[in-house]
């Protein structure tokens, strides 16, 4: 395993590890989560079992819903189901309970930065989309619809299940939707390993001989031409 290859295991894996994490402050808030983390708490309320066990639960679930919509899943795929709820069942045994309502929004607004940071990490790592965005792709190529109609229609659900199971929406779950989309497009250009390839290949090239006797130093492509052909928010 190269170096490049290396990096990008363990930027997959320590992202959707701090995804988790992201996700069980969120929940700590109690101020409201997000629609797929509704479900999972309303899932939790009515079985005892716990948020992080459940959605990798979901997860799976949803996975198999790839089947119909031909989607292949990736090794990201298969982490994405079993690292999130992992980790984020681990946080929410470790951390404290809070008291304030200052605390609370802190926490929360914490809490979506990380899932933001680490949405950035695993996708920039490039080993396939999570269970729900893969979900969403695949709607978009069989429905035809567009993705964020696709997204739009199914977070609806999910949140209605989820309430109506006893979920927490609230303030929270507005916040989420508002500022988890604008984050996500901060940290994928800055994490994206592909990006970081390019630019060092291109550097090289600048500095080689063979660069400047054409006149002028090799260019990296853009990171939003590596996204052009791909739909994403962020993960879940």
């Amino acid at each position: 395993m190269d170096g490049h290859m290396s990096r990008r295991v363990l930027q997959l894996l320590f992202g959707l590890i701090l995804y988790g994490v992201g996700c069980a402050l969120t929940v700590e808030a109690g101020l409201g989560v997000d629609p797929w983390t509704v479900l999972a708490e309303g899932i939790s309320l009515h079985t005892g079992i716990g948020i992080g066990w459940v959605t990798n639960l979901i997860g799976f679930a949803v996975l198999l819903l790839w089947i119909p919509l031909r989607q292949r899943p990736g090794a990201g795929t298969l982490a994405n189901i079993l690292l999130v709820g992992t980790a984020m069942q681990f946080a929410l045994w470790i951390i404290p309970p809070l008291s304030g309502t200052i605390l609370q929004f802190a926490v929360l607004l914490g809490g979506i930065a990380l899932v933001a940071i680490a949405s950035g990490l695993y996708i920039g790592a490039h080993f396939g989309p999570g269970p729900r965005d893969g979900l969403m792709t695949g709607l978009h190529s069989r429905l035809g619809w567009p993705i964020w109609v696709c997204r739009a229609v199914v977070e609806l659900i999910v949140l209605a299940a989820g309430w109506l199971l006893g979920g927490t929406v609230g303030i929270g779950t507005v916040l989420f939707a508002a500022l988890i989309g604008p984050g996500v497009h901060l940290a994928l250009p800055l994490l994206d390993t592909r990006r970081e390839k390019v630019s060092a290949r291109g550097t090289a090239a600048s500095r080689s001989p063979a660069s400047y006797a054409h006149g002028a130093p090799s260019s990296p492509r853009p990171w939003t031409d590596t996204f052009r052909s791909r739909h994403r928010h962020p993960p879940s």
